[in-house]
């Protein structure tokens, strides 16, 4: 695999590219749960390398048949504990403002979603408060349409743009795309489509320059109170569901699951609805733990638990 992948990138790289290329590194650097084993190779390109670099990496890696794995910020995963195979391409250098068109607001993919609430509130401008102190890439916000004190992304989304893998014969072309329909509760269309997501741009309003920041230091302040940056997590293990009538967090906290764990990995004794690492855990821990959480919940209170957390590489007896 290794000997394939080095190929592969040497195909695509020109005297221009800067990449940062890393054989067998251990994922549990890269996500905020810190657990993981190794990707066979993880690429970071350098912004101005970006688009060009990875849009042909991912055509020559899949007519090679080597997986790729597009890495934002590492926030709502569990990598499992054999890794992920093939190529992790990291989008953590293809950050920043792309520029401020008439207060729509654009950044790179890569751009992390408590420096784009930054930006805005530099600016004057209203619309992404939500996002402050929530760990996580723009291009994953998107992807997953974040969410939360009763915002998502959809709501202030004005374009994506995307490289579109989607054409027969290999081609890929740059696309952007206004906002429309597919959006919902932590869903996205770009879930089921073929394309890698380069920019976002955003419909923000001008307002009052503290009361932004006093709304973005709220956020910040709740998540503190709530243990989201006591010990290495996730944030939400399990969505929220209106048909619960309460959220997930309270069922689990009624049912006497605070505190559960499997190894090093437990349901936050603070919150029914986070599950942390409370030291040397593996993946396999929180997945187990996950699972026997959900079927305690089903059976004691009959609501399905569907995660929200996203388990990925190399699983599997």
């Amino acid at each position: 695999m290794h000997d394939k992948i080095r190929a592969i990138i040497d195909q695509c790289l020109e005297a221009n590219h800067s990449i940062d290329i890393r054989y067998d590194e251990p994922m549990s650097e890269h996500t905020t749960f810190k657990v993981g084993g190794p990707a066979d190779c993880l690429l970071c390109p350098e912004a101005g390398s970006f688009p060009g670099f990875s849009a042909a990496v991912i055509s020559r890696a899949r007519a090679a048949n080597i997986p790729v794995f597009i890495l934002g910020g590492g926030a709502n995963i569990v990598v499992s504990d054999r890794g992920i195979r093939g190529i992790v391409l990291d989008t953590g250098a293809y950050s920043g403002l792309i520029a401020n068109d008439e207060g729509v607001l654009s950044f790179y993919s890569g751009t992390s979603m408590d420096e784009a609430a930054e930006c805005a509130a530099s600016l004057g401008l209203s619309g992404l408060e939500f996002l402050s102190g929530m760990p996580g890439s723009i291009g994953g916000a998107v992807w997953m349409n974040a969410r939360a004190y009763g915002r998502e992304i959809a709501d202030a989304l004005a374009w994506t743009e995307v490289i579109d893998f989607s054409a027969n014969g290999g081609e890929f072309s740059v696309t952007r795309i206004k906002t429309g329909a597919g959006f919902g509760y932590k869903r996205s269309p770009f879930q089921g489509r073929d394309q890698l997501i380069l920019a976002a741009g955003f419909n923000l309003k001008p307002s009052d320059a503290n009361e932004i920041r006093r709304a973005m230091e709220t956020n910040r302040q709740d998540r503190k109170s709530k243990g989201h940056y006591s010990f290495p997590c996730a944030g939400s293990a399990f969505k929220n569901s209106r048909g619960f009538g309460k959220p997930t967090g309270q069922i689990i906290d009624e049912l006497g699951l605070c505190g559960f764990s499997v190894g090093g990995a437990q349901i936050a004794p603070f919150h029914g609805n986070i599950v942390i690492n409370t030291g040397g855990a593996a993946a396999a821990d929180i997945l187990s733990l996950m699972n026997e959480v959900a079927a305690r919940v089903k059976t004691l209170a009959g609501f399905i638990l569907e995660p929200e957390i996203l388990f990925v590489g190399e699983w599997g007896e």
